[in-house]
């Protein structure tokens, strides 16, 4: 198996030197590429000092899909693996990637996240849908055999979030098989702040349904499912409007954030699910433009 490992980043310079570190001891034999961008905390110099890095890639698009694609476009490996650049793999990492890769197209684990009050970790998530069975991947620590993610074309640049999970449904309608490796760990090694971030309400809306509608069309159970989201995320802030954490003027902002996301997605996805009628289903993939990257160095 040759592997090459694609790390997106943006303003993450201690953070990606503590990765890369990791990946060195425990993965030294793997393809690295760096994409960066644009960075403004001296990213490109700490890459360009190091000697375990193959490749750096500049971009000035502040979109993760995009630099995940122009990761994709110059890894060499028949496996590639996206990292988060804020992640270290562990020792048992990359022996459970090249276990799991042996017999499936896709293979993920779980991320450990160290908290003031211990720690977290995930677990595999599937969903049925549209005939389909839908299996998620981390997209920050993720490898696929090279024909799978060839065959989607990379990731939709469409989407500011949500890149992985349309992956996942798209993977699913080609009928490629996504293992969970428990082993396929890699770990948090700063601390969480335990702040709550300010969530983009329209965009988290706008990328549900533009997914929903591309893959699968206007039917009863994109909107029932998108209803649900709505229904449980409502309710959330209108318990944080009673507790006084978010003022009415704010839910009803939220709410017409909302409505405004969902009439987007829903026009958007009708217009890329005419553009590409293929399983692909990906009209804004990797093959689509040639110019992401501003600047590349290439030390292979």
């Amino acid at each position: 198996m040759d592997l090459s490992v694609v790390l997106p980043t943006l303003n993450g310079r201690d953070r990606l030197a503590t990765s890369l570190d990791a990946l060195a001891e425990h993965a030294p034999d793997a393809e690295v590429v760096v994409v960066n961008g644009p960075s403004a905390d001296g990213t490109t110099g700490m890459v360009r000092e190091r000697d375990d890095v193959d490749v750096l890639v500049e971009i000035s698009d502040r979109n993760l899909n995009v630099a995940r694609n122009a990761g994709l476009e110059v890894a060499d490996g028949d496996v590639v693996a996206l990292l988060r650049y804020d992640l270290s793999v562990e020792s048992s990492w990359l022996s459970a990637l090249e276990a799991g890769i042996a017999d499936a197209d896709v293979v993920t684990g779980p991320m450990h996240q160290t908290l003031r009050n211990g720690m977290t970790t995930e677990s595999l998530e599937r969903n049925a849908i549209g005939g389909r069975t839908v299996t998620y991947f981390n997209g920050g620590n993720v490898a696929f055999r090279r024909g799978a993610i060839d065959a989607l074309d990379g990731f939709d640049e469409y989407l500011q979030t949500g890149g992985a999970r349309d992956a996942a449904h798209r993977l699913a309608g080609f009928g490629r098989s996504v293992a969970w490796a428990p082993e396929m760990c890699v770990r948090r090694e700063f601390e969480a702040d335990g702040g709550v971030s300010e969530r983009d309400w329209g965009w988290k809306y706008r990328s549900l349904t533009y997914r929903l509608v591309k893959n699968y069309g206007v039917r009863p159970g994109t909107a029932t499912r998108t209803a649900k989201h709505a229904v449980s995320d409502g309710v959330g802030a209108a318990l944080g409007v009673v507790k006084g954490d978010v003022t009415p003027s704010g839910w009803a902002g939220t709410g017409r954030d909302v409505l405004g996301g969902i009439a987007t997605g829903v026009s958007d996805g009708l217009v890329a699910r005419a553009r590409d009628r293929t399983r692909t289903r990906n009209p804004h993939g990797r093959s689509k433009r040639a110019d992401r990257a501003v600047a590349r160095y290439d030390w292979r």
